[in-house]
This record gives C-alpha cells, structure tokens and sequence, in this order.
C-alpha cells in the first residue's frame, strides 16, 4: 500500500527487509511503508512543545518528538503521496515511489534513497524521517531525525492516512480528505452499481506470462476503493484464495475460474504480457464482454492519499465513461 505495495516481482526482497513478483516463491508486493510494533497509533492528536517547535507524536513504539510543521522529509516507504496530497515538503524517497509516473513532476528534484544510503540521507538534512516498522538502519536513521515506522495494515488505509499526516502536521486536513472521499466513493459505487447491476463482480489482478496474481481487499491497486469503499463485490472464490495472505498466486489454465464479470488489470508494461494472446484468456467472458480495464501498474501499487483519488478517478472513468 502502509506499506508500500510494490511490484510483484520484489516482494521477496522488500518482505525481508521491509514492508508497488516474478517467480511463484516471491510474494506480491504489499509491503511498503509502514511501521512500528507494539501500541496502535493514538487517534487524540499530538501534544506541542511551544519552546522546541516540537510536537509529540504518539507512535506505535511509543511518544515521539518530532517537528510540528517539517519542511525536509524524508519517506523510506509508500507514504510520499500523502505527504505530497496535504503540502508535506518531501526532500527524499524510495526508487519505488521514485517511479510513481503519477509522482513525477512533483519529485522530479526530489532524491532516490534507500534505508541502506545513510550518508546520502545525512546531506539531505531531514527533519523528520518515515519508513516501515522493519527499516534496515533504524539505530542509524534515528540518529539522523525523528523516525516514524508503520507496521503495514496494521490499521486500516484510510487510518493510516489520517496517522502519517497527524506525524506531519496535517492531522486536521486529512481528517477533513477522508470525510470527503468517503462520501465520493460511496457515491460513485453506487452510481456504478446503478449502471453495471449490484451483483456484478469485480476482480483485481496484475503479473504477466511468469506470474499471475489476484487481490483480495486491503492490498493496494485499488482493492481498498473498489471494495471497501465503494462497495463493489469481490467474486467469492476469489474471496476465499486471499483470505489468509491478502494475494493468491495462480496459474493462466486456472485464471478464468477466479474472473469477475469485470476485471481491472494491474499491468505490468515491461513485462510479458503474451498470454493476454491466448484462447484460454481471450475466451474469458469479461475479456469477450470489453470488461478489462488495464491500468500501469507502477502507478497502481500504493494506497496513499494522491493514489487513492487517482484509482477512484480511474474506476469512474472505466466504469462510468466520467
């Protein structure tokens, strides 16, 4: 997402070292920018610190001083589009939020960075710095500023939205956002379902000829809008194959068993997408029907603010030509 929901083919990598898919033993992206253990985030706002220009942050490790209005971020995780949506100033981010093409004009000077580039990090001079709950360097980036991990979906996304902007000093603009996209998605699935029928289903796949994967609710790529907040159905067998991990992995001979009446495909572009060339996919009834709609997936994996409007934005124009 939260973590940061990456691309399927680095998963693996990022699952052990942190929170956006190639071969079947790698899992899915969904890792990404959350952090901590323990205590859930308090939701009663920050305490200020007037003589320090500080606030403290209740965090999941516990109170935390950190800045009351930063103006150098840094986000090891997939956090950057909420930061960018309420005026956060972002200095550095991960490669992954780098190749957001939705973020691209908004990073353009904005450095690459990893957990692992610490003296890099020092030069930017943060003053408040975001990554997952199991960073690489933690002890080291502390030392460096204030450090806010999440544990990914350890709340819901619309929580952790609201928690990463608190830490920021965005509390109150993104508890006013999340009112106000809840009521436009809640609108928007209903028109959707006015149109398409309230028992239509939808599923959300991504990969390529290597690996094929499908979501359940809450693993970035629009899940999160499509099915919690707009309401729209998952079809139930794919329901039951992601109830456990969130993903399932499948084979392109079993695929059309777990299509929906229309699928929302998470592409891959640089990838080899020669089974969408088959009969097996080509006979699919949603694929039949004009029922897929193809989104680039390296703009598809997060569930941050700005992505969040771009995914409702995106279904309103599939579904309802809007």
């Amino acid at each position: 997402m939260q973590k940061k929901l990456l691309p399927l083919p680095f998963v693996l990598v990022f699952v052990l070292i942190l929170s956006a898919c190639g071969q079947k033993s790698s899992q899915p992206a969904a890792e990404a920018a959350s952090g901590s253990t323990s205590e859930q985030p308090s939701t009663s706002g920050s305490e200020t610190d007037s003589a320090s220009g500080t606030v403290t942050y209740q965090s999941e490790n516990g109170p935390i001083q950190v800045p009351a209005h930063p103006q150098r971020v840094v986000d090891l995780s997939s956090y950057t589009g909420t930061l960018l949506k309420f005026g956060v100033p972002v200095v550095g981010v991960d490669q992954w939020t780098k190749g957001n093409p939705n973020f691209k004009d908004q990073l353009a000077d904005v450095a690459q960075v990893s957990a692992d580039d610490v003296e890099k990090i020092i030069e930017l001079q943060p003053d408040l710095i975001f990554a997952s709950s199991d960073v690489k360097n933690a002890d080291k980036l502390k030392q460096i500023a204030p450090l806010v991990t999440y544990t990914y979906n350890k709340v819901d996304y619309l929580t952790q939205i609201e928690e990463v902007a608190k830490a920021a000093g965005k509390g109150e603009e993104a508890a006013a956002w999340v009112a106000d996209f809840k009521q436009r998605a809640a609108a928007a699935g209903e028109d959707i379902k006015a149109k398409i029928g309230a028992d239509k289903t939808v599923t959300v796949m991504e990969g390529d000829a290597k690996a094929l994967y499908l979501f359940g609710d809450a693993w970035g790529r629009g899940t999160e809008v499509l099915y919690q907040a707009m309401g729209l159905k998952m079809p139930e067998k794919v329901k039951e194959v992601t109830s456990k991990q969130g993903y399932y992995d499948l084979s392109l001979e079993v695929l059309p068993e777990y299509m929906g009446d229309y699928v929302i495909f998470s592409k891959t572009l640089t990838g080899d997408n020669s089974f969408q060339q088959t009969d097996t996919y080509k006979n699919i009834p949603a694929v039949k029907a004009g029922h897929v709609y193809e989104v680039d997936a390296t703009g598809f994996y997060f569930n941050d603010a700005l992505s969040l409007d771009y995914q409702l934005d995106f279904f309103k124009k599939s579904f309802l030509g809007e």
